[in-house]
């Protein structure tokens, strides 16, 4: 009943753990628990070197031990001993979770990346909108300096026609005119069509 179990080169007597795993396999709770309490010691050892947090590594090691007890007919000793295949088995499912753990990181950073970054359509038509601005900037250019006026005090400070009039102490009429011919000029110049 007694095996020879070698961890990290020291010798060290304890049960037999390939019987102990084989009368788990056949659902021995007994045995199990003799099997748990001989491996979990250097299970939680290793998972934790590679994990570094004590909670998780001890919610892997339980995940192990889990593993253990339900793959326990799976086990051949042809090809090592339980404890390496009990190691190996936590060694794989450490390294999986920090697998996931980075994944998981990268995955939350690209997604913050992404909610920082601008729709492709709201980036779009602000730089079209400067560009109108621009053209219509350089259009207002081309106007007569009382057509630009007018136009300026009508369509950018809000005023009626009759308020035109008033402050440029121009008839009605006029004003209407000055407009008419530069709202037609500015049409022409940015390209608008009826």
């Amino acid at each position: 009943m007694k095996e020879t179990v070698h961890i990290g080169g020291v010798r060290q007597v304890g049960p037999d753990l390939a019987e102990l795993l084989a009368r788990s396999a056949r659902g021995d709770e007994q045995a199990f628990s003799s099997l748990y309490d001989a491996v979990i010691g250097p299970v939680f050892g290793l998972v934790r070197g590679v994990l570094r947090d004590p909670a998780q590594s001890e919610e892997v090691a339980q995940e192990v031990l889990v593993d253990v007890w339900r793959t326990a007919a799976r086990y051949e000793p042809e090809r090592g001993g339980v404890m390496n295949w009990v190691l190996t088995l936590a060694h794989r499912r450490a390294v999986d979770r920090v697998r996931s753990a980075q994944a998981s990181a990268e995955r939350d950073n690209k997604a913050a990346l992404l909610a920082r970054t601008p729709d492709f359509d709201q980036v779009s038509d602000e730089v079209e909108t400067r560009l109108e601005r621009e053209s219509v900037r350089r259009c207002l250019r081309t106007l007569t300096e009382l057509q630009r006026e007018s136009v300026t005090l009508a369509y950018y400070r809000g005023l009626t026609y009759r308020e035109v009039g008033e402050l440029l102490s121009v008839p009605l009429g006029t004003i209407k005119t000055r407009l008419r011919d530069g709202l037609i000029r500015l049409r022409d110049c940015l390209g608008v069509t009826a």
